[in-house]
């Protein structure tokens, strides 16, 4: 039986057929309406008790569990004795109700107005209609006392209040401005502080024809705001009562569409505006949501948004709420593909700000908030090589074992954008050692249907550049085709400009390992490739990558490194020197940066970086360094050296390996 729940309104549940199920007293409904207000999330039974008594009497946990026994009898009267709830389930120290999405009302108006927003003004006008005719009364009505409901009573009320605005909107859209203007002048009576309200009031009468009552609504509006809140109208309603005495044409609403996108933009900022004031909490957190998606436009916004990024989490640690702060910090959850950081000193600052504000949470509850910060906490440890973590103090496995309780908690609160972002961190913590490429192959497989099925497009994109990298790792070159084609197409569909950075370098990668084109013709690839790296906001990418990737070129195809001084090969430097040297004919001062060489960072070129030093190794007679590199490459014997980064290769693992162990023999007969 498909049981549905009632909150806008006096609290109700339904059976399959409509009919309403009995839910026995006050404190049954209670128990049920605290649930809901959960959202699915486990509520422990000593919150319940504090949230059902003031004063809880003796024996208030067993009443709590008695309550819970009658609603599970009157949800699941069909469920046989002594077999598991399916519906109100007990879980670790308490209970949640696991309503499906579309089994609480107020859920579905929440998704039916968000929905509303993307939709055709007709069908939007039909959508809010049907949704605001769920409403029964004050939402969670017998409730309005209780502290727990409040929040969530206010929520939904000012919910409410935007849809009925959206539905004038909305009309007045199609034209039907006469039949906007009742519903309006009741919005407006009920609730006089709403500008907005006021607003379209006056626009509905104004395109009804009235331009003079259109006049009056705006002088009456302004009359309220001045004496009773000693406030002047904002500029939405200023700048309206301008254009109405000018009969600007903009009011027309037969006006074309030039610029829509443009004047719905400043429309809704000029409303944000009017509505939120500049010091409320909540334009922290909408800044974020901005910069997440200026994130991805790449160049100076990628930029920009990394800095206020930082801005933004100081100012949220500032106002001393750590739930704020941990939703300012886990809310800039943007995909992330490339495993060195662009700005590792900011990357710390956030690493520390999220541990901060990991301690700062209150015990219980804020489990979906943890997560995003363990998430954060593993995406910003990404690449960090173990020796240099213990340098600072920070536990080496602090990166993976964030991305392990990130995800097993995303997992336990089914929630697909949530567990989207836990498995970005865990894949940023899979390079502890070589030879990972099928584990990081399963992530992203998962990624691309979590993300298809829920229409999470940035990170479909991800599991699609992820899979990219390690099927080319996996030297399965028509696989990792497939999903570059995948990922073009989604960018080109949702204006991703970043995601052809990748699949371009993937190409030229791909035209390397053909072993077909002229080794001229790869490195002009290879020079176009970097061309789109010009301006990207990706400095951790770009610093060095050209000069690696045509040297790892050339070794492929058994040359010397160039002898020349001036190549900026970046953060590369310590592995490519030796070979540099030897090319110079400095075979002293190559062994000596041998034995200098640091372990490579734990990153999508720890492969890579391994060959590099083997070669110098073999061609040094290095035979420690032979029995280093040898160790760390053998898990990796299956795979292309470097090819797992999507951007460069130096060939198979194992001929290195061979290399290695013929030279380690030799010098072991040579004792």
């Amino acid at each position: 039986m498909r049981v549905g729940f009632g909150v806008l309104g006096p609290v109700t549940a339904w059976d399959g057929a409509g009919g309403a199920i009995a839910l026995k007293g006050p404190r049954h409904r209670a128990v049920l309406a605290r649930l809901i207000v959960a959202r699915r999330r486990v509520v422990p039974v000593t919150r319940l008790v504090e949230d059902l008594w003031a004063d809880p009497p003796p024996g208030a946990v067993g009443a709590v569990r008695t309550f819970v026994a009658a609603l599970r009898r009157a949800l699941e009267p069909e469920r046989p004795p002594r077999a598991p709830a399916g519906l109100l389930i007990t879980e670790g120290p308490g209970y949640a109700l696991r309503a499906e999405p579309d089994a609480v009302d107020a859920w579905r108006f929440e998704r039916a107005v968000a929905a509303a927003a993307t939709l055709p003004p007709d069908v939007a006008l039909a959508r809010l209609e049907e949704a605001l005719g769920w409403w029964r009364g004050p939402a969670y009505a017998e409730f309005a006392d209780a502290a727990w409901a409040r929040a969530e009573r206010s929520r939904l009320a000012e919910l409410r209040l935007h849809a009925i605005e959206r539905r004038a909107e909305a009309r007045l859209s199609l034209g039907l401005a006469a039949e906007a203007v009742p519903d309006l002048d009741a919005h407006v009576a009920e609730h006089p502080w709403r500008e907005d309200a006021w607003r379209l009031l006056a626009l509905a009468l104004y395109r009804a024809g009235r331009q003079g009552d259109a006049l009056a609504v705006l002088r009456r509006a302004r009359t309220l705001l001045v004496e009773q809140l000693g406030v002047d109208p904002g500029p939405g309603l200023r700048r309206l009562e301008a254009d109405i005495l000018a009969h600007a044409d903009h009011l027309d609403p037969l006006a074309g569409a030039s610029g829509a996108a443009g004047q719905v933009w400043a429309r809704a900022a000029a409303a944000y505006d009017r509505t939120v004031a500049s010091g409320a909490r909540a334009r922290l957190e909408s800044t974020v949501g901005l910069l997440r998606s200026l994130a991805v436009t790449g160049g100076g916004g990628l930029e920009a948004a990394r800095l206020h990024r930082v801005a933004a989490i100081a100012a949220a640690e500032e106002l001393g709420d750590a739930a704020l702060t941990a939703r300012v910090i886990g809310a800039y959850d943007v995909p992330a593909i490339w495993t060195r950081a662009d700005d590792p000193e900011q990357s710390a600052a956030v690493v520390a700000a999220a541990e901060r504000t990991l301690t700062a949470l209150p015990p219980g509850g804020h489990e979906a908030a943890r997560a995003r910060l363990l998430a954060t906490i593993a995406l910003e440890s990404r690449g960090t090589p173990p020796h240099a973590l213990r340098a600072r103090g920070t536990p080496s496995a602090r990166g993976v074992q964030a991305a392990r309780q990130a995800e097993r908690i995303a997992r336990g609160l089914d929630d697909p954008a949530l567990l989207a972002f836990a498995l970005n961190g865990v894949f940023m913590q899979t390079f502890h050692r070589a030879g990972l490429a099928s584990r990081r192959d399963g992530i992203g497989a998962e990624l691309v249907t979590l993300s298809a099925r829920h229409d999470l497009v940035t990170y479909e994109v991800l599991g699609h550049l992820i899979r990219l990298q390690a099927r080319g790792a996996l030297a399965d070159f028509p696989g990792a085709d497939g999903h570059a084609a995948a990922a073009d197409r989604l960018a080109e569909r949702h204006e991703l400009p970043l995601v052809g950075v990748f699949t371009q370098w993937y190409r030229a990668l791909r035209l390397a390992e053909t072993g077909r084109a002229p080794v001229a013709e790869v490195e002009t690839a290879y020079r176009k490739a970097a061309a789109r790296l010009d301006g990207a906001g990706m400095p951790g990418l770009e610093h060095g990558l050209l000069p690696l990737a045509l040297l790892c070129l050339r070794v492929r195809h058994g040359r010397q490194a160039p002898t020349g001084e001036r190549t900026d090969w970046g953060p590369y430097e310590p592995w490519v020197r030796p070979l540099v040297l030897l090319a110079q004919g400095r075979r002293d001062a190559a062994g000596t940066a041998l034995r200098e060489v640091p372990d490579p960072p734990h990153d999508l070129l720890f492969e890579a970086l391994w060959c590099l030093t083997a070669r110098a190794a073999v061609l040094l007679g290095d035979r420690a360094t032979i029995r280093r590199a040898h160790s760390e490459l053998a898990p990796a014997a299956g795979e292309l050296a470097g090819a797992g980064s999507g951007l460069l290769s130096l060939g198979p693992v194992a001929r290195y390996l061979e290399e290695l162990a013929a030279t380690g023999s030799a010098g072991q007969e040579g004792r």
